[in-house]
């Protein structure tokens, strides 16, 4: 398994429940080990592992609960 980090910028979020939302889609991702999301920050730090997914799936994910995301 090979581990990386990618930082995403999350634009759109107002409260903690659009963290836990944006956690919760991250999840879900096949290969994602964690997901830790900063509201004040607009930003989502993703480990995973590379071999299983893409960072365009991490921002289709977040795109698709209605937030845009770029790579930073």
């Amino acid at each position: 398994m090979a581990k990386s980090t990618l930082e995403l910028k999350v634009e759109g979020m107002t409260c903690d429940g659009c963290v836990r939302s944006v956690e919760r889609k991250l999840l879900k991702v096949a290969g994602v080990e964690s997901a830790r999301v900063n509201l004040g920050a607009g930003k989502a730090t993703v480990e995973y592992d590379d071999t299983q997914a893409r960072a365009d799936q991490f921002l289709a994910a977040v795109e698709q609960i209605g937030y845009h995301a770029s790579q930073t």
